[in-house]
């Protein structure tokens, strides 16, 4: 294995917010380096697209995997040339994910692999969920692997993103679980305020807390479930909003009681696991007050790191499952999906 590999790894996420694109350096000794990264905003028509994919026929749905694939091929072709890049290995593309359903034992995250090969003239890695499903997996949480390698000099990985999710090692194993919903929750309200999100977490600090409300929140009883553990929109809609929505409150009071809920089924979390330092990264970090207060009721040392790890780090690691599977290396771990065993996942495009 020769010592450095260059790598772009691709994500979009269930938010639409854009593509996110990281150039990256891996060492044989596990160390990186983010050289280039940046996102790409969709426009809107092509958000709509995604947004409604899982509605249309299959034929439409064929044809806009091969759309999205050229499109995520010409995103790296531009993004190559427009910062130079000479040295490159291969390209980890993630996809969108349009259905997830691993009890019924599919996935489907559409950008093709050929088509995106065929505009970027790169090889590619891609499809890294469908083999752990047929496995017995879940197909998710996949970056764990990313901290258990790149990370581990953190008690515990936190992303604050729709979701917050948390990974740490424990007896030997990698475990990670969805905690609580954040941005999920967070932008629902915004919206209603006529906001794409909650800058600052300054419409929550307009409004005050309702303990009856976090009471009833922590009473769900997603929080006392044993772990592996996940948690989606439809959860949210039918569980969580409709708790709060027989509070007869203003939005921004809504705001404030549900951040302050989420506060402390974090600081829960990290008590519970005992947990003395986290690494967090995602789009909730920029969300003052939750960070704030997170500060204010916690022992636990809250390590924030440098701006390109916080916005990118799930483009970065997924470029790691690629380098682990172009090396065949287990890049997903049964301890985590629930998957029969540990394997390396990816189907690999050349050109």
């Amino acid at each position: 294995m020769k010592k450095s590999t260059f790598c772009i790894g691709l994500m979009s996420g269930t938010s639409l917010d854009g593509l996110d694109i990281c150039y990256v350096r891996f060492d044989s000794n596990n160390s990186f380096e983010i050289l280039q990264a940046e996102t790409i905003d969709y426009s809107l028509e092509l958000k709509n697209q995604l947004k409604n994919a899982y509605s249309i026929s299959s034929m439409e749905l064929c044809e806009l995997d091969i759309q999205f694939g050229y499109y995520l091929g010409e995103q790296v072709k531009s993004f190559v040339q427009k910062y130079k890049i000479n040295q490159l290995d291969f390209v980890a593309s993630h996809g969108q994910t349009i259905f997830h359903q691993p009890y019924k034992k599919f996935t489907l995250q559409i950008g093709n692999g050929a088509a995106v090969a065929s505009r970027c003239n790169q090889k590619i890695i891609c499809d890294f969920r469908t083999q752990d499903v047929v496995l017995g997996g879940q197909g998710a949480p996949l970056v764990p692997i990313g901290d258990e390698f790149l990370f581990n000099q953190f008690d515990a990985c936190l992303n604050l993103g729709g979701f917050s999710n948390i990974s740490m090692n424990r007896n030997g194993k990698r475990i990670a679980f969805d905690v609580c919903p954040v941005n999920i929750v967070l932008n629902f309200y915004a919206n209603q305020l006529g906001f794409d999100f909650d800058k600052d977490g300054e419409l929550a600090a307009k409004g005050k807390f309702n303990q009856d409300l976090i009471d009833e929140l922590n009473q769900l009883s997603f929080y006392k479930e044993n772990i592996p553990k996940s948690l989606g929109f439809e959860w949210v809609e039918n569980q969580f909003l409709t708790i709060v929505e027989k509070y007869n409150i203003s939005t921004e009071d809504k705001l404030n009681s549900c951040l302050k809920h989420m506060v402390e089924q974090l600081t829960n979390c990290f008590k519970n696991y005992d947990i003395n330092n986290v690494l967090i990264t995602g789009g909730g970090v920029k969300n003052k007050l939750l960070i704030n207060l997170l500060l204010k009721n916690t022992s636990t040392e809250i390590l924030i790191p440098e701006a390109n790890l916080i916005d990118f780090k799930e483009a970065l690691i997924f470029a790691f499952l690629g380098y682990r599977r172009n090396n065949n290396q287990i890049n997903c771990l049964s301890s985590v999906t629930g998957a029969s065993k540990d394997h390396s996942s990816g189907v690999i495009y050349n050109i």
